[in-house]
């Protein structure tokens, strides 16, 4: 009999499921998970008294639509990390899939929740601290929404675009239409040195991709002779023993920095909903013990004292919480800011000592609390941009030591979010992931990947990725590991498909825009109808 040609082999092992095995192992680990994130939710909320089931209900629904987004991205960027060992007979299909979304979950489980926070650091001041209302919902259902649409697009036509890029547009979107739609003078319904950064962060990322995969592979290409790992592979054998394991663990390295990295995007918006609709339950982290109380208030009145140099002769402002506002909305440190800073370091510092615990901290003051809170940290992360402020490293030690007691206490992620989005995230994976690895394994190149192409993409893609979390950064899988791939096909001469890479890029370059506009729109909408 005639063997089948490998491309159909492959073609068949991409239409496989994952068995009937691996169904029932998904689903117990699913229900495990399921059920862990739920009870716990449930025991949180128990505590919270309301006359009406219709905030349960509401916080439900926001819930779903926020677990949603990670679940498209799951099907939409981790996809990405499968391609090189399905492509390169390392693994089969489903093993892949399943392995991936095992290493997603793994990822989002112990990430350390900085990139969650930089992503809000991005959005408008005063929708942040009245989350609670109409216009809050508004941004955060905007955001979202936006986000899955433009990925749910792109997706249905096979192109590798970034949910990073979507969902920073969106909120660069509500933060503009917030502008508009309040009528201020200046842009500052967003916070645009931040946006800089991040945006330098997603846009250097994929042009060292394309750079470091490129050398990685020249370099291998000098030291290893073995021309069988620079040619697409023939037939549907497995590598040699090495390179299928090193294929193996960038594939495992990449699942695993993508969950530390994106899974962390959709964490802050969902802590945001949580604080808007049971703020007794999520405001503060009452985990954090009352014997941590007195060496809060110690510290507090040590940054107080750093303080007091730039105050003025004025006693008292007339609402601190408006002057420190005004600061973050405008960036302008008028000389009653440092005055305003100091109050509600004070008002924070004694009122906790009052309370003797944040558990303690009674229901009606606990979304102001955190507030205030919020306030004093953003403000002191950006005062370290005021050139005039001449504040000696001892200083900012102390300053900075402050801002990490506050952040404790109002910038966590409960350990069932991390669950919950991981197992979204998990389940996107195992769903839609074909369409992109099609792209990714066929359609750059004018060849197959190559074992030596998918090594050096993966480990090029994982160390930017885990770089990008370390530092608090987010940065796209899709646009780093695609690049990459890019960079390896032209550093080995494959040549590329140009119809697919213009295509890719056309993604690329619209995905800002259409995700503002979009966003825009639909937080427009939202605040109409409230």
């Amino acid at each position: 009999m005639a063997t089948a040609p490998a491309s159909e082999v492959l073609s068949a092992k991409l239409s496989e499921g994952p068995g009937r095995a691996g169904s029932i192992l998904f689903g117990v680990l699913l229900a495990v998970g399921v059920y862990y994130a739920a009870s716990h939710l449930v025991s949180d909320l128990s505590a919270v008294h309301s006359p009406s089931v219709r905030p349960f209900l509401f916080l439900g629904g926001a819930l779903l639509i926020a677990l949603g987004f990670e679940f498209v991205n799951g099907f939409h960027d981790t996809a990405n990390a499968v391609a090189t060992v399905i492509y390169t007979h390392s693994l089969d299909p489903h093993i892949a899939v399943a392995w991936s979304g095992i290493c997603n979950f793994i990822g989002v489980v112990f990430s350390s929740g900085a990139v969650a926070f930089s992503i809000v650091s991005l959005l408008p001041v005063e929708l942040i601290l009245q989350v609670g209302s109409a216009a809050g919902f508004a941004m955060v259902f905007a955001l979202l929404v936006a986000a899955i649409l433009w990925n749910l697009g792109t997706w249905s036509f096979g192109l590798p675009a970034s949910s990073s890029h979507t969902l920073v547009g969106s909120i660069i979107g509500v933060g503009i239409a917030n502008q508009l739609m309040e009528t201020r003078t200046e842009t500052s319904g967003v916070d645009w040195a931040q946006a800089a950064n991040i945006g330098k962060s997603l846009l250097i990322s994929p042009l060292l991709g394309f750079a470091v995969a490129a050398l990685l592979l020249l370099l291998a290409k000098a030291m290893i002779r073995n021309v069988s790992l620079y040619r697409a592979p023939e037939g549907t054998e497995p590598p040699p023993f090495w390179i299928r394991t090193l294929l193996i663990l960038t594939c495992t390295a990449v699942s695993f920095a993508h969950g530390s990295n994106d899974g962390q995007k959709g964490m802050g918006l969902i802590m945001l909903i949580l604080i808007g609709i049971v703020p007794t339950a999520y405001a503060l982290n009452r985990a954090i013990p009352a014997s941590a109380t007195q060496d809060f208030v110690a510290v507090s009145r040590q940054a107080a004292q750093v303080i007091d140099p730039f105050v003025n002769h004025v006693e008292v402002v007339a609402d601190p919480r408006d002057d420190v506002a005004e600061f973050l909305r405008t960036r302008e440190f008028t000389k009653d800011t440092p005055l305003a800073i100091r109050q509600l370091i004070n008002d924070i510092g004694n009122e906790l000592d009052i309370y003797e615990d944040l558990a303690k901290v009674p229901a009606d003051r606990v979304r102001n609390f955190r507030n205030d809170m919020y306030l004093v940290s953003e403000s002191l992360r950006l005062m370290k941009r005021q050139d005039d402020l001449h504040l000696s490293d001892q200083n900012w030690e102390i300053l900075d030591n402050y801002k990490e007691h506050i952040d404790a206490a109002t910038k966590f992620i409960p350990q069932w979010v991390k669950v919950a989005v991981a197992l979204a995230l998990g389940l996107g994976t195992m769903v839609g992931w074909k369409r992109i690895v099609v792209t990714v394994g066929e359609k750059i190149g004018r060849e197959h990947l190559s074992y030596a192409q998918g090594a050096a993409a993966e480990i090029t893609a994982a160390s930017t990725i885990a770089a990008a979390d370390y530092f608090g950064l987010p940065v796209s899988t899709t646009h780093v590991l695609s690049s990459g791939i890019a960079g390896t096909m032209t550093a080995n001469r494959s040549g590329l498909q140009l119809d697919t890479v213009r295509n890719i890029a056309l993604a690329w370059i619209l995905t800002l825009p259409a995700s503002i506009v979009l966003a825009a729109f639909l937080f427009w909408a939202f605040r109409s109808m409230s």
